[in-house]
């Protein structure tokens, strides 16, 4: 950018849309005096932009990709001084029904491996975050991923999610939790391979 057109876009972000020329409120030349607090149509007052995210969404499990990515946004959360919310969802197996006329034995095992699992994960994401100095939250949902990030995400009003990348090769053709996290276009989403 030249110095001649950093002159004049810096003119045209200065410039409100405010009173005109000649009516007051102006400064020097006519130019409003920036603010970064601008008003609404209702006259309230919202924040133009902030620094960075202050809410960082991950989602967690035992793979290798969203321990990646639950590094990758821990490092992001520390150096934007951000909130980072873990959230690893109980997904119960697709034979989790069938495993009913196996007996209840088959049924407590899953439920205690996906409690084992979570306390895991709860436990390593707690001593990153003492390590990094990181306020964190760890939330357990019980569902499909997709509906739990996009709820939790919605709730902690998160200014960015990531996830790791999908490993099944399925996701290819019919779309991972990142396609479908970035389709609902309500929050930049980060996919870490």
């Amino acid at each position: 950018m030249t110095n001649a057109w950093a002159g004049r876009a810096g003119a045209l972000l200065m410039r409100g849309s405010g009173p005109r020329r000649g009516e007051g409120a102006e400064g020097a030349g006519g130019f409003r005096t920036y603010n970064s607090a601008v008003a609404d149509a209702e006259g309230g007052a919202f924040e133009l932009g902030t620094d960075g995210p202050k809410v960082i969404l991950v989602g967690v499990d035992d793979s290798v990709t969203s321990m990646r990515a639950g590094a990758y946004a821990a490092g992001l959360a520390r150096r934007q001084g951000a909130r980072l919310v873990c959230v690893y969802v109980e997904r119960p197996s697709a034979m989790y029904g069938a495993a009913a006329g196996a007996g209840a034995s088959a049924i407590a095992a899953q439920e205690q491996a996906l409690h084992e699992t979570a306390a895991d994960l709860r436990r390593e994401a707690e001593e990153g975050a003492r390590r990094l100095g990181l306020a964190l939250t760890f939330v357990v949902a019980r569902g499909d991923p997709y509906t739990e990030l996009r709820r939790v995400a919605d709730e902690v009003r998160a200014d960015a999610v990531i996830v790791g990348a999908s490993m099944q090769a399925g996701h290819r053709w019919i779309g991972s939790l990142a396609v479908r996290l970035v389709k609902a276009g309500r929050w930049p989403v980060t996919v870490v391979p």
